[in-house]
């Protein structure tokens, strides 16, 4: 009985193993995070840009086709 006790549950070792993963991990400084985070959401402003273009071009396209 006294050895079931000491068993650690198998939720306690996967925190624990999170736990030391986290302590490896190298967070980017603060000026670098900001620099990636703005040239991510100017991507994807471009990006959804060009691909409503092609979707409004498309939509015209099959409308002529169509009529």
């Amino acid at each position: 009985m006294g050895d079931s006790a000491h068993k650690e549950t198998p939720k306690v070792k996967f925190f624990d193993g999170v736990k030391v993963e986290f302590k490896k991990i190298s967070w980017p400084e603060r000026q670098s995070l900001f620099k990636q985070s703005v040239a991510v959401v100017c991507v994807s402003v471009v990006v959804g840009l060009i691909i409503a273009l092609f979707d409004t071009i498309i939509k015209y396209g099959i409308n002529f086709l169509t009529m």
